[in-house]
């Protein structure tokens, strides 16, 4: 039964910083409808300086459920360019299927 609770292995995180002068929140974790709350308040804080653009860094996200989806949809109406850096397989995917890598802009630095 171990084996089941992810909740300490994957928690969450969601830390903001700025490159080049653009907003950036790196995950981590997983981000799901239990912790999707924190990981918005940080996009919201993210929102004071008003930025124009805002990259999330998915390359730690281990798993990611509708909510996290519906988190990077909002993301969209409030910034005027999101790109989503690095996203492992699975947040990827989710986008693909979701229609949202049609809105959002991926960016894959690993693949040449």
């Amino acid at each position: 039964m171990a084996d089941l609770d992810r909740s300490e292995q994957n928690a969450p995180s969601a830390e903001a910083r700025e490159e080049d002068g653009i907003t950036v929140i790196v995950l981590a974790g997983d981000l799901d409808m239990t912790n999707v709350k924190h990981v918005s308040a940080v996009v919201d804080a993210a929102l004071d300086g008003r930025p124009r653009t805002l990259i999330l860094d998915a390359s730690g996200l281990t798993y990611m459920d509708s909510s996290g989806v519906a988190l990077m949809a909002q993301t969209t109406r409030l910034f005027q360019a999101v790109q989503v850096r690095n996203p492992t397989p699975i947040v990827r995917r989710l986008l693909e299927l979701t229609g949202l890598s049609q809105i959002l802009q991926i960016i894959d630095e690993n693949q040449p």
